[in-house]
């Protein structure tokens, strides 16, 4: 009996290429965004700018005990099979640490734990705290043609459980890194403290809600510190600007995780916009009692008072005072 024959070596051939085409659609999911072929590594430096005026957000603006500050910055340039945060998802353990009370170790294992485990994080960044609403703080990471996602997170400081970020901002746009990228950012809340004010005390939010974002009409509440139902949007709280360096012939050394707090306030060359404020009142008092003469109309009143005073030519306060006849109960 001859040796067997090799059975339609085209069919075969045809076959295999195939399976090697399909082997590809199927690595790549369908819908999903065209991958990174940019070269390797990318530098940027990150700069995050505080907008958080009195002039822009004047509604309970904190002066004091803290006064209005950013913490550290902290984030990760990772690919898609990572996620720091993301809007109507439920934040992990180690962003509600960071979101209610600044903790950023938690957060950092998780970071660093994703990247050993599912190689999704390339690396973490940090930048030093800002110690007051309108400041400036930088830092500088690496981007990988399979990492060129990057996130990160501030608290707003004081707040219940409110921060600015980016998620997933892809620094790459098909075959080459992008050269910069600004972005302005609005506040979020990480659904984990239902807190209205800048100051309100610890109240958990159970069960845990999702991140959403605050805008100048929600939460609809006159109480929330982001309450500005005259706006159509709010004005942006914060920017970050991400500039491209030029590559050194050295290798890439991160600069060290630095969560304290840095003297880098500045003044921002451009004013900030004025929002205005309304007045707005308590609701009246009882009437008091009726006084005047026997035999003549008597007349009582009451009273209110300003719990928000307006401001950048919000409307101004009605009287504070009212009175109106009356019979009078005890005359004299």
């Amino acid at each position: 009996m001859g040796a067997p024959h090799p059975v339609f070596p085209r069919g075969a051939a045809l076959w295999a290429f195939l399976l090697a085409s399909l082997g590809g659609v199927a690595g790549q999911p369908l819908g999903a965004e065209p991958m990174c072929t940019a070269q390797p590594l990318a530098r940027y430096s990150i700069t995050f700018t505080g907008k958080w005026s009195q002039a822009s957000f004047p509604k309970q603006y904190p002066l004091f005990r803290p006064p209005a500050q950013w913490s550290s910055l902290l984030g990760a340039a990772h690919s898609s099979d990572y996620s720091l945060w993301r809007k109507d998802q439920y934040v992990s353990n180690g962003l509600r640490e960071f979101a209610e009370r600044g903790e950023a170790w938690a957060l950092m294992r998780e970071m660093e734990a994703a990247g050993e485990r599912l190689q999704s994080v390339h690396g973490v960044f940090s930048a030093p705290a800002v110690p007051s609403g309108t400041g400036q703080t930088s830092s500088e990471l690496e981007a990988h043609s399979r990492h060129s996602l990057v996130s990160f997170v501030v608290r707003i400081v004081p707040s219940p459980d409110w921060f600015v970020g980016v998620d997933s901002l892809d620094l790459c746009d098909g075959g080459s890194w992008r050269e910069q990228v600004a972005v302005d950012l609005y506040p979020y809340d990480a659904g984990t403290d239902s807190g209205f004010t800048f100051s309100s005390p610890n109240f958990a939010t159970v069960p845990q809600d999702t991140v959403t974002e605050i805008t100048a009409s929600s939460p609809s509440h006159p109480a929330n510190s982001f309450y500005y139902p005259r706006l159509k949007a709010l004005p942006p709280i914060a920017k970050v600007t991400l500039v491209r360096l030029r590559q050194s012939p050295r290798a890439f050394v991160p600069p060290a995780l630095d969560l304290g707090v840095g003297g880098n306030e500045i003044v921002d060359s451009l004013p900030d916009p004025e929002t205005p404020l309304d007045c707005e009142v308590s609701l009246w008092s009882s009437w008091g009692l009726c006084a005047g003469p026997c035999g003549r109309p008597g007349t009582k009143s009451r009273t209110r008072y300003v719990r928000v005073r307006p401001a950048n030519h919000g409307a101004p306060c009605p009287p504070l005072e009212e009175e109106a006849p009356c019979d009078p109960d005890n005359c004299v």
